[in-house]
């Protein structure tokens, strides 16, 4: 029986983080389980950092408030870690580490909450016998074998409002307004926000755009007196016959995401300056979407993941992802979130092996801005 749990956030931060880890602990707390929480995800799981989380005090009032009250990691990728030795930087796989300490603190079940790289890890933890249940993270909303995943609706949510604040200003000003959002892979949160916002042109890492389309989009609406336009971009958009806008690299090892990208907005709207003779203006949205209070859609999917996630483990049915599809709450084997990407400690998304959730070109949102005339770059 479960009697012990441990929680790790672990990636990049989203609203959301707190309103799972409140349902898994109160759950827990309802079927007279312990729970406890790493601190900097999986960092934290190598350094055998955690505290007690009990919603009489650690875990209580926590439901609205951004981030994560346990922190989280986004370069943790503790089978392939960067130490130092004598000097030199040189990289280890204490993922052994990591397995003893969890027996050692006799946590019956790790719950990781994160996207694709989080999950890859929690998979590769479950081959070495820890049970493991993973919760799906990211404002992408990219994550395979699930509908939507928690953060996701807050970051659109906030996409959308920048948008409705930058229309006044394209409008008075005769301009080209472009928005960069956030989508490395996947053009979700663009799309979504795009078509809640009234864009006239929305660009996703899924179709290579070409910029002449898009600008013709915009002079027919200078031939009907709109002399402005709404533009939205994935941070991951890119030209046909062209690359992903880079800013730089890091070097955090092997199986994290070391690329920097940056540019894509300010590079559309310099295009399309040229190609329309209006003037434009990029805003990057940047962290902004990350940061914050979750929405009410948000607060109520995180306490259905957590709490699912916490029935699961009562239930024994370890090594899984809680997902939702279609309407429902259920789970399916990691090995099926990681689809083709097998090797071990390679945790990076993106790659052909990765089983990113992208947009499809049947999928109703691309369907349905096709109809309402939104151009896709295409």
């Amino acid at each position: 029986m479960v009697k012990k749990v441990a929680i790790l956030a672990n990636g990049g931060d989203v609203s959301g983080f707190n309103a799972v880890i409140r349902a898994i602990v109160k759950t827990a707390e309802h079927h007279g389980v312990e729970c406890y929480g790493f601190i900097d995800g999986y960092r934290g799981l190598l350094k055998n950092d955690y505290i007690r989380l009990s919603s009489a005090d650690t875990a209580s009032g926590i439901l609205q408030k951004g981030g994560s009250i346990i922190s989280s990691s986004t370069n943790a990728n503790v089978f392939h870690y960067k130490v130092i030795e004598d000097g030199k930087e040189v990289y280890k796989d204490l993922s052994e580490q990591c397995v003893q300490n969890v027996k050692d603190d006799g946590f019956d079940c790790v719950f990781t909450l994160g996207g694709d790289s989080t999950q890859k890890s929690a998979r590769d933890f479950s081959l070495r016998g820890i049970n493991v249940i993973g919760v799906p993270k990211t404002i992408d909303n990219d994550v395979a074998c699930t509908d939507i995943t928690f953060g996701y609706n807050t970051a659109v949510s906030v996409a959308t409002e920048a948008l409705d604040r930058l229309h006044s200003t394209a409008e008075t000003h005769h301009r080209i307004m472009v928005l960069e959002v956030m989508g490395r892979e996947a053009g979700w949160i663009a799309l979504e926000s795009g078509i809640a916002g009234g864009a006239d042109v929305i660009l996703i890492p899924e179709i290579p755009y070409d910029i002449e389309k898009a600008a013709e989009t915009i002079r027919q609406r200078q031939k009907i007196g709109k002399n402005f336009s709404i533009v939205v971009v994935s941070e991951g958009a890119f030209p046909k016959g062209g690359s992903i806008s880079v800013v730089g690299e890091r070097n955090n090892g092997k199986g994290v995401i070391n690329v920097k990208l940056g540019g894509a907005g300010e590079k559309v709207a310099r295009d399309l300056e040229k190609l329309t003779g209006l003037e434009a203006r990029c805003t990057v949205l940047g962290y902004m979407q990350r940061g914050g209070t979750p929405t009410s859609f948000d607060r109520v999917l995180s306490t259905k993941y957590g709490a699912k996630a916490m029935e699961l483990a009562i239930e024994g049915k370890f090594n899984v992802l809680t997902v939702l599809q279609n309407g429902k709450l259920g789970c399916v084997s990691l090995e099926d979130v990681v689809g083709n990407n097998k090797e071990i400690g390679a945790v990076q998304g993106g790659t052909a092996e990765s089983n990113v959730r992208v947009v499809t070109m049947d999928h109703d949102l691309v369907k349905t801005a096709r109809s309402i005339g939104i151009n896709l770059g295409d």
